[in-house]
């Protein structure tokens, strides 16, 4: 069903994740801002482009004016050497959200990770409420971009709502995807519903696929009014090993490994 979204801007229109909302979104939008520090180019009467860099406080509060709600996706997208994370997804966001709170903006979605909570075994069903677990310096950026949500929600009265991406794919393509797949279909109804749902102080979802074997609880989703209709069951014969549902395994896989953050110290 179609919604009036009013004016929406999206941090990081250029990333496989902002194309798709791009797309997704422009349909039910009175007007689309599609700002990165990259070129982009308008390709609906909706759309406006804003090229700046999300370290710039000043331009991100420019382009925020009139805007009913943001979908913050810019900022580094992996593992790199904590002060690059600092900067760029901490940072980044402390300028949306004080953008946010100073152009009277009415919802703002934040991108989070599954892997703030990499470290919980697979045998775990993860609830928001659990302690963070990140599973490297990425994941630690991502628990302080959610800090940072709670503290604008609780000391200036902005609604955010944090999405827990899982790993965003056409279709599975590693055994690990198997849980923590989400299809763009699902990510697409996860951003809308985070976007229209009512009454949003501050939530924390996991953004996952209706995945059989997923370790993320799905009922603050339902809470948000968004249920997953994908499931990555059917990708199972092709992409399933024995032995990787073993519970002591960190959820974050390679992610979690040392190697994988011994390189960016």
């Amino acid at each position: 069903m179609k919604t009036n979204l009013g004016t929406v801007m999206i941090t990081g229109a250029a990333g496989r994740i902002g194309s798709a909302m791009r797309i997704g979104l422009r349909e039910e939008a009175e007007r689309l801002v599609l700002a990165d520090r990259v070129a982009l180019t308008a390709q609906s009467p909706v759309e406006e482009v804003r090229r700046f860099d999300l370290l710039d406080p000043d331009a991100v509060t420019a382009a925020l004016e009139g805007a009913d709600a943001v979908v913050h996706l810019g900022g580094v997208p992996d593992e790199a050497p904590l002060p690059e994370l600092l900067e760029g997804n901490v940072l980044g966001t402390h300028h949306v959200l004080e953008g946010a709170r100073r152009q009277g903006v009415r919802r703002v979605v934040l991108a989070s990770s599954n892997r703030l909570t990499g470290f919980y075994p697979v045998s775990t069903m993860v609830t928001p409420e659990m302690p963070p677990r990140p599973d490297g310096l990425y994941g630690v950026s991502k628990v302080a971009v959610e800090t940072l949500g709670r503290l604008y929600a609780d000391k200036f009265g902005l609604s955010v709502v944090c999405l827990r991406i899982g790993s965003f794919e056409d279709v599975p393509s590693e055994p690990r995807h198997l849980a923590t797949w989400l299809s763009p279909r699902d990510c697409l109804g996860f951003v809308r519903a985070a976007l229209t749902a009512p009454d949003i102080g501050f939530a924390a979802v996991y953004a996952v696929s209706a995945n059989k074997r997923r370790f993320w609880d799905l009922e603050a989703a339902t809470a948000l009014g968004y249920t997953p209709v994908d499931d990555s069951e059917p990708f199972a014969p092709r992409l399933a090993r024995e032995g990787d549902e073993e519970g002591n395994q960190p959820q974050g896989g390679v992610f979690a490994s040392p190697e994988f953050t011994l390189r960016h110290l």
